[in-house]
């Protein structure tokens, strides 16, 4: 279902679902963008609290590095002092690049901070400087005099002072995470109440056109229904028709043999013996006249024996004579022998009435011209057999073939095929493929079935 139906359905539906969709969007990339930030806030909260903890630490390493040193005098102690003093210059990095977008209190104080830790680590290195010097004396009263203690008392309250300044935007950036989901939840549920307003809107005006559909649905069925029945009588119509137009043809064909057969065949003969009884009466008196009487008694036969080819053609008197086995062996023998062709014949006898026989004939009749026009074959198959109270008919060649889902401005042939079968009550199938060759093959009842299903 489309947009533009639901717009006709109710003119209200589409713009609150627009709007209920609209709103959607800005309250969930709000929120999101929104909790985002304040998570990463968070992150930087953390880390900033974590940091803070790593400069008091590293602070009394460094401090439990210069006193082992300044005990032992072993030169151990000052790598662990180093590894100190470096991870607190980077804590201030980090720290006065967080704090640099902070409140102007929380800067002094890591301004302080710093003072203080670069104080206590001045108070450190001079007493390295005086150990290694040889004043231990004096590097031990620095250490005792008690400003180291002071320095390092005023970096932890500092820092602690710092901690709890993050702690309190830690629990100012939860608030706003809950704010944020609390106004998710109200959004969404105002825009859930849109959208079952929109869906009933929408429900309440569907039983209408749902019932209007059904109604046009139930007159498009009975069209179609009556379309449908009209198509099969008009096609039975056209059965009818072609199998009495074929039925005329095969008539007139056989009425135009008969008359052939008999008139000109009669007058035909009677030329022949009217120029036999000439010639002896003129016996050798005039060799001109024996001559052309000569030419006459050849162009007769030749007379002769293009009626008979013609009176075949129309109806083949070898059908009833000899069957339709022996006839087809005659047309494909023939077929061979004018094209060069080479035909091979499986031919079992089988019980067909007249009419079917002629069919069967014609049918095999126009494959292998087809065959002769468009094939290009080199080779042809005819194959007559009886299985099941079923004669099956096939004429396979080995030619270029076709594409049979293609359509084929010179496909009347087929068609003439398909509506002589289906006039006797039977089935054709034409199977091909480029380059693969092609088979028709056409099935009918037996004149013994026939008869048994007849009424």
């Amino acid at each position: 279902m489309g947009v533009l139906t639901i717009v006709k359905r109710s003119p209200f539906v589409f713009p609150l679902a627009c709007l209920a969709s609209t709103a959607m969007m800005f309250v969930s990339e709000g929120s999101y963008w929104q909790s985002v930030g304040s998570l990463d806030n968070l992150s930087a909260i953390q880390q900033a609290r974590t940091t803070i903890r790593e400069l008091q630490h590293s602070l009394l390493n460094a401090e439990t590095g210069q006193r082992g040193y300044l005990l032992t005098k072993r030169e151990d102690y000052l790598p662990p002092y180093r590894t100190a003093v470096s991870r607190i210059a980077e804590s201030f990095n980090f720290l006065e690049h967080y704090y640099s977008a902070q409140d102007p209190a929380s800067r002094e104080l890591l301004d302080k901070l710093r003072t203080l830790t670069d104080a206590k680590l001045s108070i450190l290195a001079e007493a390295i400087r005086l150990q290694d010097a040889g004043s231990a004396r004096n590097a031990s009263e620095l250490v005792l005099s008690g400003i180291d203690k002071e320095k390092m008392d005023a970096i932890s309250q500092i820092g602690n002072q710092l901690l709890a300044h993050e702690t309190r935007n830690v629990e100012r950036s939860r608030n706003d995470i809950y704010q944020t989901l609390m106004l998710s939840r109200l959004g969404v549920t105002a825009l859930s109440a849109i959208s079952l307003l929109a869906l009933f809107l929408y429900l309440r005006q569907s039983v209408a056109v749902e019932r209007h559909q059904l109604e046009l649905r139930n007159r498009a069925q009975t069209e179609r229904d009556r379309l449908e029945l009209e198509v099969g009588l008009r096609t039975a119509q056209l059965t009818e028709l072609a199998h009495h137009l074929q039925t005329a043809r095969e008539d007139e064909r056989h009425r135009l043999a008969r008359n052939l057969h008999d008139d000109l065949g009669a007058l035909l003969t009677s030329a022949k013996l009217d120029a036999a009884r000439i010639k002896s009466r003129i016996g050798s008196q005039a060799p001109q006249a024996l001559e052309l009487l000569a030419h006459l008694v050849s162009t007769l036969n030749s007379s002769i024996a293009l009626g008979r080819r013609i009176i075949e053609d129309l109806r083949p008197s070898s059908l009833s004579n000899l069957g339709l086995v022996a006839t087809l062996e005659i047309l494909v023998g023939e077929f061979a022998g004018q094209t060069g062709v080479a035909g091979h014949c499986a031919l079992e006898p089988v019980q067909l009435d007249p009419t079917a026989e002629l069919m069967v004939y014609r049918l095999v009749q126009e494959a292998i011209t087809n065959i002769s026009k468009y094939a290009r074959a080199q080779q042809v198959w005819v194959k007559l057999t009886e299985r099941d109270g079923k004669v099956e008919i096939s004429v396979r060649d080995d030619g270029i073939g076709f594409d049979t889902q293609a359509m084929r401005s010179s496909a009347y042939g087929l068609v003439g095929m398909r509506y002589r079968v289906e006039a006797q009550g039977g089935t054709l199938t034409v199977l091909s493929a480029p380059g693969q060759g092609t088979e028709i093959r056409a099935t009918l009842a037996s004149a013994t079935v026939a008869a048994t299903s007849a009424p």
